[in-house]
């Protein structure tokens, strides 16, 4: 009966319906879903012999091949190892020979492979199960089999694995990214979290503990980090909690909103009798950040609801809307976009496109890649060096709307990791490179350059600009908050960096009128 059951899941709706008409000899069917006409259709209800009734399901379904679960798992490992991803299957080739998608031109110098041998291969396999069945658990709120996955991945990071992270050159190759250990480590941070949220701040604690000594070269460690400094402060350990912060300070993998937050935690719990020292960066750390105020007139106030406002004309728009039609008009005459770090990393992908798909060993595999594989890894800066910092050179020297409209006319539609070529018209993102200018540009290239992974999130949510005669303008980055909101570390992070670099920036907060 599976099998009859599985081969009635391949018929529509309507073929069911007539089937279902006439074994129970029966009108309409109108109105049942699919699983129950199949469940009545197979049942000892059915008012025809199995052989009239297998007949009509077999004139309408043909000819059905069913695959076996070992062809199904060499295909899914073909997909793996050639794709490198889990997104990815052999229908992107007919979408590729459809035009629906298409990838740039690159070419692909592969010298070693991913997989060193077939363990390596079979137990980073093993590890992706788990993390599947983690998330499934995750999403059924099966509280025993998510603990269960913990445990499991916790043991399986054993010493084997755990020495090719012992280096940061280590890390900076890819390699490390399609290991046992890395999905691992995944797992176990998707359970703190689960931990956390169920209040078991020791099991959280020790796992934690455990990831840092496990893992010394990663860029995760500053969330770590941050959640045993906060999870041993839930605890009550206040002491421990200043140590931790101020360790993760030292570490050089702890970065971006991360490395504010310790900060700030440091300089909150560090008051005297524990330290009697400031710290020399407090200054950095509190400094304010320019600040206008909007009112609006609020739709509504739900605790973690997203904040709604009338604006001058009574229609209903949100914090960022309100802010927009401010700065067009009291605020100064400004043109604008709402969209955070988007627009921003659209930009850096057409300024820096020769840069992202020039010529470098292994880190093209295949001709289905939107980016190199050590895209947001340490290694992209460092192996490329040379290269982005001539190209930001001429950036800095006045050529960055050249390098926008000969890579949007080249390659526009084309797929590349975190261009969005519907979001923003060409103009749009001329004026904005306009007036934005080459230095702070660069400035913003080159720290995506070297970290993507930490700062491609986080950026303030308007990008502003106004021409100062054909050729010549001004910008302005604004972070809006309503008014029950506050800046993240990572927002705040990334305005005091963009401070540093040269640009305008300011936080815009709405009031309720």
């Amino acid at each position: 009966m599976s099998d009859v059951k599985d081969i009635l899941n391949v018929l529509n709706v309507s073929e069911l319906r007539e089937i279902w008409s006439i074994s129970l000899k029966k009108g309409g069917g109108h109105g049942l879903k699919k699983q129950h006409l199949i469940s009545s259709i197979i049942s000892s209800d059915a008012g025809v012999p199995w052989s009239q009734l297998s007949t009509m399901i077999l004139e309408r379904s043909g000819s059905c091949i069913r695959i076996s679960s070992k062809s199904e798992s060499l295909m899914w490992r073909t997909e793996r190892l050639f794709f490198l991803n889990g997104e990815q299957d052999l229908s992107s080739f007919l979408l590729v020979d459809m035009g629906k998608i298409k990838y740039t031109a690159y070419n692909c110098i592969i010298s070693e492979p991913i997989f060193s041998n077939r363990r390596n291969l079979l137990s980073y396999e093993e590890a992706i199960e788990v993390a599947q069945i983690m998330d499934e658990a995750l999403d059924t709120n099966k509280i025993e089999v998510v603990l269960r996955c913990i445990k499991l991945a916790e043991s399986r990071v054993s010493t084997d694995f755990s020495d090719r992270y012992s280096t940061s050159e280590s890390v900076s190759s890819i390699q490390h990214l399609f290991t046992a250990s890395w999905v691992y480590s995944k797992v176990v941070t998707v359970g703190i979290s689960f931990l956390e949220q169920e209040r078991r701040y020791t099991d959280a604690i020790n796992l934690l503990r455990w990831l840092l000594n496990v893992f010394p070269s990663d860029l995760r460690r500053g969330y770590w980090t941050l959640r045993l400094s906060i999870d041993l402060e839930h605890l009550g350990f206040i002491d421990e909690s200043l140590q931790v912060s101020e360790n993760g300070l030292l570490d050089p993998w702890v970065r971006a909103g991360s490395r504010m937050a310790l900060q700030r935690r440091v300089l909150r719990l560090g008051k005297p009798p524990r330290r009697w020292k400031v710290p020399s960066y407090s200054r950095s750390a509190l400094q304010k950040i320019p600040q206008v105020f909007v009112q609006g007139r609020p739709l509504n106030s739900d605790l973690g609801g997203k904040n709604r406002y009338y604006n001058e004309e009574g229609k209903q728009c949100g914090v960022e809307e309100l802010a927009l039609n401010y700065y067009a008009r009291d605020g100064g005459g400004w043109q604008g976009v709402h969209a955070e770090s988007g627009i921003w990393l659209t930009i850096f992908g057409l300024l820096m496109w020769d840069v992202i798909y020039a010529d470098v060993p292994n880190v093209f595999y295949t001709r289905f890649q939107n980016a190199p594989l050590d895209f947001g890894t340490d290694g992209f800066y460092t192996s490329r060096k040379s290269v982005i910092e001539s190209h930001l050179q001429q950036i800095r020297d006045g050529m960055a709307e050249e390098f926008l409209i000969k890579s949007w006319e080249t390659h526009i539609g084309t797929a590349c990791r975190g261009v969005n070529w519907d979001s923003h018209s060409l103009d749009e993102l001329r004026a904005a490179v306009t007036c934005v200018g080459g230095t702070c540009l660069a400035s913003l290239c080159q720290l995506l350059a070297q970290d993507y992974r930490s700062w491609s999130s986080g950026m303030p949510d308007l990008l502003l600009w106004r021409f100062h005669g054909e050729y010549s303008g001004e910008a302005k980055l604004v972070e809006v908050k309503g008014h029950n909101d506050r800046l993240s570390e990572q927002q705040r992070a990334w305005l005091l960096l963009l401070m540093d670099c040269g640009f305008s920036v300011e936080v815009c907060k709405v009031k309720p009128l």
